[in-house]
């Protein structure tokens, strides 16, 4: 059993407005009920992403400035290799949804 549901790391390279947006999500998902470890260091991409791969939680949102030129926030599944982009405003329904998944899988 995991400690957290959710890895969330935040890539801002010094961007106030990434982080900002960084901190909304936090308490976006905490409000949700989701419990999330939010890793906002001042530190490299691969130190963060060894971290995370470290602790192994089930599932890491990445946001920085490459995953909002794609659309958004990036989510990836430890037991899956898929990355997929979600806009901002979907990641806590996304992460609610993958949960609701991992609870009562399809058959």
């Amino acid at each position: 059993m995991a400690p957290y549901q959710v890895h969330l790391v935040v890539l801002s390279g010094g961007d106030e407005e990434i982080v900002r947006q960084g901190d909304a999500l936090y308490a976006s998902l905490q409000k949700s009920g989701i419990e999330v470890l939010y890793d906002d260091r001042d530190a490299s991409g691969g130190v963060k992403f060894n971290d995370a791969d470290l602790v192994g939680l089930p599932l890491r949102l990445t946001l920085g400035r490459r995953s909002l030129q794609e659309g958004g926030v990036e989510l990836k599944r430890r037991d899956g290799e898929d990355r997929d982009i979600v806009g901002v405003a979907e990641a806590v329904e996304a992460a609610l949804g993958l949960f609701s998944d991992l609870r009562h899988p399809r058959r």
